[in-house]
C-alpha cells in the first residue's frame, strides 16, 4: 500500500508494477512502459524478527469483502473514479479508460485475490488486489507457493484518511500467508514515504531504482489460525454486507410506500 499526502489529507495509492513477461497484463502495452526502468530488485531476507513483525491496523473491524468474476463491473466502476493523478498513482503510468477496462478484464480470479471494502451506501471505495507473479514457481507449477505476491490498492477519495490502505495491506498479508507466497511485494514511487515507511515497519527491504522503489516483505508460514481468520472474516464481512443491503432496500420500499399514500 502507498500513501501520499496532498494537503492536509492522507492519500492512499499503491501501483502494481506490470511485467515484463506480460506487458498487456495491468492493460498497458510495451511501448507504454518503454520508460520504466528494467531493473527488478531481488528479494532480500530480514533477521527472522523483523521480518515477521506485522504493522498494527487502525482500531476497529471494518468488513472486508472478497470480490469474484461478477464483481468485474462494480470494479472498473470504482477505478474508472480516479482521477488522472490517482490512476497514476495506481498504476505507475499514465493510463486510460480504455485500458483500465482491459486490466479490469485481465484479472484472473482464479489465481489473484481481490477485495474491497464498501461504504454505507454499499459503494466500492476501496479495492485491493493481490496478484499471483507470472511464470512457474520453485515447485515447478503456477501456484503461488514458494514465490511472491504483489498488492496494489486503490482508495477513493470519500475513504481516504480512513486506514481502510492499511487494513487492505494487513489483509492481504493473511491472504498471501495462505496461499503459500514466500514473499510479499509491493512496488511504490520513491516520492511516496508513507507507503515506504509502512512496508518497512512490516520489515520489508526496500530497493530503490529512480524514480521506483519495491518493498518486498518475507512472509511466514500459514498457520491453522491464519486460515480460520481469514474464513471468519470472509464469512463476517459477506453476512454483514448482504444485512446491509437487505436493510436498505427496505427501507427505500418503505419510503416509496410512504411517499405513495
Amino acid at each position: 500500500m502507498s500513501a501520499i499526502a496532498e494537503g492536509s489529507q492522507e492519500v492512499i495509492m499503491t501501483p502494481v508494477k506490470p511485467h515484463d513477461q506480460h506487458p498487456d497484463r495491468f492493460g498497458l502495452t510495451a511501448k507504454d512502459l518503454a520508460h520504466r526502468p528494467k531493473h527488478h530488485p531481488k528479494p532480500v531476507d530480514k533477521p527472522q524478527d523483523e521480518r515477521q513483525a506485522a504493522p498494527m491496523a487502525p482500531e476497529g473491524w471494518v468488513p472486508i469483502r472478497d470480490l469474484h468474476a461478477r464483481h468485474r463491473r462494480r470494479i472498473l466502476d470504482h477505478l474508472l473514479q480516479l482521477d488522472e493523478h490517482d490512476r497514476y498513482l495506481r498504476f505507475g503510468s499514465p493510463v486510460s479508460a480504455d485500458q483500465i477496462n482491459k486490466y479490469v478484464a485481465s484479472i484472473d480470479f482464479k489465481r489473484d485475490e481481490v477485495f474491497g471494502i464498501f461504504n454505507r451506501k454499499l459503494q466500492l471505495v476501496a479495492v485491493a488486489h493481490l496478484a499471483a507473479m507470472p511464470g512457474k514457481g520453485p515447485y515447478g507449477d503456477g501456484s503461488s507457493r514458494g514465490r511472491a505476491m504483489e498488492f496494489g490498492v486503490s482508495v477513493l477519495p470519500e475513504g481516504r484518511g480512513k486506514g481502510l490502505g492499511m487494513r487492505l495491506f494487513v489483509h492481504a498479508i493473511t491472504h498471501a500467508r495462505n496461499q503459500h507466497a514466500s514473499h510479499m511485494m509491493i512496488h511504490a514511487l520513491t516520492e511516496n514515504a508513507p507507503m515506504l515507511r509502512i512496508a518497512a515497519k512490516a520489515g520489508a527491504a526496500i530497493e530503490r531504482d529512480g524514480p521506483d522503489a519495491e518493498a518486498w516483505l518475507k512472509l511466514p508460514p500459514d498457520t491453522v489460525g491464519t486460515h480460520l481468520d481469514s474464513s471468519l472474516q470472509s464469512l463476517a464481512a459477506e453476512l454483514i454486507y448482504r444485512v446491509k443491503y437487505r436493510v436498505m432496500h427496505i427501507g427505500e420500499w418503505v419510503k416509496m410506500l410512504v411517499a405513495s399514500t
